[in-house]
């Protein structure tokens, strides 16, 4: 190879924002397959709000990237049509409060037809959806509204928590062939990270030790995960050695990395910003009690934001979790 061959061949690692990282994988997905569609308020010539969608519009015409009217409904309504005609649609919701309205068409029909058609009539739809805090953000543009996706057969539900996972993630949720709720960290979009575009590290449904520890396990997905290595590596300085876990796959769950840290170390904290009620960090912690109880030293505890609405900016740093919070829960862990 030349050197203008070396300087010409595309680099196989990457840095990229996590969401420059969504828009390569999307670009990827949609050069591979022309049934691919995105749609969305404001994603195509705009490239949507946080402008993940940016220039591919231009790229692949307004036919494949198409701005909609602002009606939720409507979106993921069309989408359904689109899938049943044998296309793959990735709807855009602009931020999380703002998918309620299509609430219905998402857990009513979406998520039942191919039940309902015993599994002659396939539903690849995609809807991405920018969830969490930590942006400033004004009332509806801050939720978790994970627990009323993972809470409905038929739905798939993912939310990477880095460039690389986001990048590989958004192809393998365009190809499959069951409807994924894509949920987007939104804290991450302007955090970079290596991609390696040639090579994937992980199937979609899989967790991932991020870090290894000895002491006691933490568990998170999204921009939690990097909340949790923050608070493990202040742990290992008062000489507590964490292992931290990113769940990515928020349904199915991925169970094994999960229960085979905690039969290691005997403690387990999981952590997320949405209110703990009902909630998806409940059912990983009483399905871990449940599968683990003899391996535990203690309690599998939970950190998660207040049972009350997301507050305004000024408070939001007093309604979600941070280090100082997981790492009181890691001291009760451990008094045990």
């Amino acid at each position: 190879m030349t050197d203008i061959d070396i300087a010409q061949a595309p680099q196989r690692v990457q840095t990229l924002p996590f969401a420059k990282a969504l828009n390569a994988g999307m670009r990827a997905a949609m050069a591979a397959d022309d049934h691919v569609l995105l749609m969305g308020e404001d994603i195509g010539r705009l490239g949507g709000v946080f402008r993940v969608t940016e220039g591919l519009q231009a790229e692949f015409g307004e036919q494949r990237v198409l701005d909609t009217p602002l009606t939720e409904a409507g979106i993921v309504g069309t989408a359904i049509g689109l899938a049943m005609a044998g296309f793959r649609p990735v709807c855009e919701i602009q931020f999380d409060g703002f998918v309620f309205p299509a609430f219905d068409q998402i857990t009513s029909q979406l998520a039942k037809l191919t039940n309902r058609h015993e599994g002659k009539l396939q539903m690849p739809v995609v809807i991405r959806i920018p969830y969490g805090g930590h942006i400033g953000a004004v009332e509806h543009h801050q939720e978790s509204p994970e627990a009323y996706f993972t809470h409905t057969p038929g739905l798939r539900v993912v939310s990477p928590s880095t460039p690389n996972d986001a990048f590989w993630m958004i192809q393998d949720a365009i190809t499959s062939r069951d409807p994924i709720v894509f949920l987007e960290p939104k804290a991450k979009y302007w955090h970079k990270g290596e991609v390696d575009t040639a090579e994937r590290a992980l199937p979609l449904h899989a967790s991932r030790v991020v870090r290894r520890g000895t002491d006691i396990t933490l568990v998170g997905h999204g921009a939690m995960v990097t909340t949790l290595l923050q608070a493990a590596a202040l742990a290992e300085g008062e000489g507590t050695s964490c292992e931290v876990i990113d769940l990515r796959s928020l349904s199915p769950v991925d169970y094994g990395p999960i229960l085979d840290s905690v039969r290691r170390t005997g403690r387990m904290v999981y952590a997320q910003e949405a209110p703990g009620f009902t909630s998806l960090g409940s059912e990983i912690a009483a399905t871990v009690m449940e599968k683990a109880f003899f391996a535990l030293e203690s309690p599998v505890l939970r950190v998660s934001g207040y049972d009350v609405p997301f507050p305004p900016a000024k408070l939001e740093g007093q309604f979600l979790p941070d280090a100082d919070r997981i790492l009181e829960a890691v001291d009760r862990a451990l008094a045990y």
